[in-house]
Order: C-alpha cells, then structure tokens, then sequence
C-alpha cells in the first residue's frame, strides 16, 4: 500500500506534491499518536504483570497468618483495580472509536454521494455540451457540495454525541418512549425521571432541548434531500433530453476519438474509485478484527482472573483447615497428658493413704499386745509429696 500510495502520487508530474505532503503530515501525525497509545498501554500491562509476578512470588511463601493474609488480599485488590482501570480505559477508547468510525463511514457516504452526481453531471452535459452550443444554464448542473441543511444535521450530531446526544441505547429510548407518550408536553419530565433514576433534572431539560434541534434539523434536512431529489431528477430529465439532442447530430472522427478517451478515462476514475474504496473497507473490517480479538482477549483474561482467584481462596481454606487440625491434635495430646499426669498423681496419694493407714493399724495392733514397737515402715518421700 505504501509503494503504491508513493507512486501513484509522485507519478501526476507535481500535480498533486502539495496535496501528498499535507496527508504525509496527516500520517506521521497519527503514526506518533499510535506509537504514543501503544506505549501507554504496554506500560500499564507491564505493571499489571510485576504486580501478578509479586502475588506469584509471595503464594510460593504462604504464611497462615493474619498480617501475611491482609497482605496478599491489598495485593489482589490493588490487581483487581488495575485490571478494571485498564479495561474501562480501553472500553472508552473503543466506544470513541465506533463513533468515529461511524462518522467516517458518514462522511464517506456523502463524498461517495458526491462523486457520483460529478461523475454523472459533468460526464453527460461535457459531451452534450461539445456536441451542440450550450442550452442548460449552469445552476441547472449537479452541485459540487451537499446542501447546507445536511451538513448542518451532520455538524450538530458529530458535536453532541450522535443521534443520541451523547444517551446511552437503554436511557435515550426511555426518554423518546415516555416523550412520544406525553406528546411532548412539559409534564413528561416526572414520568422520565422515574424511569432514569440516574439522570438529574437538569440533564433532562438539557436533553430535551437537544432533541427538540435534533428533530428540527433532521425535518430539515428531510426536506433537503426531498429538494435536492427532485433538483437531481430534474437535472438528469434535462440532461437526457441533451443527450437525444446531441445522438442527433452527425459526430466528427475527432469528436468520437474524444468521448472515447473521456470514456476510459472515466473507467479508470472509476476502478481508482472502486480500489480506494476497497481498501478502505479492508482497513475497517482489520480495525474490527482487531477489536474483536482484544475483546477475547480481555475476556480470556477475565476467566482467567477468576480461576487463580478461586485456587487461591481454595488454598486458604486447605491450609486454614490443616492449621486446625494441627491445633486440634496438639489441644488434645496436651488433654491426654493432663489427665495421665492426674490419673499418676492420683493412684501415689491412694498409694500414700493406704501406707498410712496400715501405719496407724500396726500401732494399735502393738499397743494392744503390748509387744515391743514393730519396725515402722518408711513411706518415700516422693511418694507423700508426690503431685
């Protein structure tokens, strides 16, 4: 594209240098704003991904405690808005784009329009007009530009947000809907602002000024066209009653050498047209493509978001569980202990008791008797003082 675009230029002999170096600026222009764009939004995908590197490096490192677990919840949400900045971003961007691509198709809607009424105005009345002397007037010729009153509908919408006015869909339909039911009257202004409970008072009296223009200008440029078909159709019945008049006289060898170099010179305009044309389309349809893939793209990212989200809280949870259980067995081997320890400590005080008590025993056995003292029996001392 670029060769041809150079050669095709640089081959009219000069005739169209000053226009290639104002749409060369043009380029160059855009091409920086490009580079700019992508630039941006390497640098904050670039973030996203350290950020994501970070909460990889710390899960490899898991510490169940509740200063670690805040950490890596701040860590995620910090992510998570990242993600969503970016992505309302690129939304924007894209939604601007649609609207001017909108807008453009517009645009190329009217100079294809335009190049049509040339083509067929200066066509026949050129050769009309070389074949007899000149019977139309010049005001009856096609117009070179398109009427004002369409222009003026087309100006009012590029400025105010499109047909509407800068409304989403669902808003912009409520407000048409309950306006139509109310036939316009001022009292429909309550019933609108209890459909749209996210639109203030004043927006809506803003919006309803821009829809009383916007009807304005579109009955206007209605009757435009309805004007400009009639001048059109007017034109072409002049034209034809020409055209018979010229078949009608006999045409030199040099005449029709000329109208058959008019004729394939207006082919050829016409295969540049149709090519142009086609590369446009194609550039579109790429810009569509493209979009298209960002969008899965952001969308592949999402579930893939909502996985490691899931995997990590699942994570939590295992290894919240396996700390309980761990507290749990410890709570219990501790018990275990406890109560062995008290079962021991039990059985030495019986143990002491019953020592005692056989001590006293032989006492009174010997007392009785009145027999010499039998051997006392010696209780240990861990066995008195045992816990």
């Amino acid at each position: 594209i670029e060769k041809d675009k150079h050669s095709h230029f640089y081959n009219q002999k000069g005739d169209f240098r000053i226009e290639h170096s104002m749409l060369e600026e043009l380029e160059n222009k855009l091409i920086n704003s490009r580079k700019t764009e992508r630039a941006k939004i390497q640098q904050q995908l670039a973030k996203i991904h350290n950020n994501v590197k970070k909460l990889q490096h710390q899960l490899k490192d898991v510490r169940p405690t509740p200063d670690f677990v805040e950490k890596l919840r701040e860590m995620m949400e910090e992510i998570e808005n990242a993600i969503n900045t970016f992505k309302e971003e690129q939304r924007l961007i894209y939604e601007e784009l649609i609207k001017e691509e909108k807008t453009t198709n517009n645009e190329l809607s009217a100079i294809s329009r335009k190049i049509d009424s040339w083509a067929l105005g200066n066509s026949e009345t050129e050769k009309a007009f070389r074949a007899i002397s000149s019977k139309v007037p010049v005001d009856k010729v096609a117009p070179s530009t398109l009427p004002e009153e369409i222009l003026d509908f087309e100006k009012f919408l590029q400025q105010t947000g499109g047909r509407q006015g800068g409304w989403d869909d669902y808003d912009h339909q409520n407000f048409v809907k309950v306006r139509n039911k109310h036939k316009g009257k001022p009292t429909f202004m309550e019933e609108v602002l209890e459909h749209l409970p996210g639109r203030t008072q004043d927006e809506v009296q803003q919006h309803e000024k821009w829809y009383q223009k916007f009807l304005a200008l579109e009955e206007r440029k209605k009757e435009s066209i309805q004007k400009w078909k009639t001048k059109k159709q007017q034109q072409k019945e002049e034209i034809f009653k020409v055209k018979e008049k010229a078949d009608n006289i006999p045409m030199t060898f040099h005449t029709k050498q000329e109208n058959n170099q008019k004729q394939k010179e207006e082919q050829r305009k016409k295969q540049k047209l149709a090519v142009e044309a086609w590369k446009k389309q194609k550039s579109i349809e790429m810009s569509m493509k493209y979009a298209s893939q960002l969008k899965e793209e952001e969308e592949k990212e999402k579930k893939q978001q909502k996985e490691r989200q899931r995997q990590f809280k699942l994570k939590l949870l295992l290894e919240s569980y396996t700390q309980q259980k761990k507290e749990q067995e410890e709570f219990l081997r501790l018990e275990k202990e406890i109560r062995e320890k008290a079962e021991k400590a039990e059985k030495r005080k019986t143990a002491a008791d019953e020592i005692s008590r056989f001590q006293e025993r032989v006492t009174k056995i010997e007392c009785f008797l009145h027999i010499g003292p039998i051997p006392s029996i010696s209780i240990p001392k861990w066995v008195i003082h045992a816990p």
